[in-house]
C-alpha cells in the first residue's frame, strides 16, 4: 500500500516531520527528518461486536437430511409437563374433573406470553401438582392424567 502520508510531531520538546511511505505484512517504511526506517508493528485484530449469525443447511429432501436429531418427547397421557419455564397464572380445572383431549387445563406465562396448556388426552385430573403463581421450570410436572 503506498501512503504519503506527513505528520507533525513534538517529542520532549523536539520537532519531527514523519513521512509514512509504505505500509504492508507488518512492516512499515517511514522517513523520520530525512533518515529512512522500517519499523516492525503487530497489526491489531479488529474483533466484531456484531454477533455472526449461521444458518442450517436447507434440505431439498428427506434423504439429505441427517438422522443425529432425535425425536421430541410426546407427552403419553399421563404427566403433562411445562413447556418452557414460567409462571402458573391461572387454573382452569382441579383434581377430579373430567376433561376431553385439547381442553385448556392451565395458563402459564412464558417469556411474557400467555400459553394454554391443553389436555393431550380424554380422562379425569389425578393430581395437580402447581398451585396459581407458582414458577416453575421447563419440563416441570403440571398435572397428572388418569383413565
Amino acid at each position: 500500500m503506498d501512503s504519503k502520508r506527513t505528520f507533525k510531531m513534538k517529542i520532549h520538546g523536539n520537532d519531527y516531520s514523519v513521512d509514512i511511505k509504505d505500509i504492508g505484512d507488518g512492516i512499515a517504511s517511514i522517513e523520520v527528518n530525512g533518515t529512512m526506517y522500517e519499523v516492525q508493528f503487530e497489526a491489531e485484530r479488529k474483533v466484531s461486536k456484531t454477533p455472526t449469525l449461521t444458518r442450517t443447511p436447507v434440505y431439498t429432501s428427506s434423504t439429505e437430511r441427517s438422522k443425529s436429531t432425535a425425536a421430541p418427547e410426546e407427552n403419553k397421557g399421563k404427566v403433562v409437563k411445562a413447556p418452557l419455564p414460567g409462571t402458573i397464572l391461572e387454573i382452569k380445572r382441579r383434581e377430579g374433573d373430567t376433561i376431553k383431549a385439547g381442553d385448556v387445563v392451565l395458563i402459564m406465562e412464558a417469556m411474557k406470553m400467555e400459553n394454554n396448556i391443553v389436555s393431550p388426552t380424554d380422562g379425569s385430573i389425578t393430581k395437580m401438582n402447581v398451585q396459581q403463581g407458582e414458577n416453575v421450570l421447563e419440563a416441570a410436572p403440571l398435572f397428572e392424567i388418569g383413565g
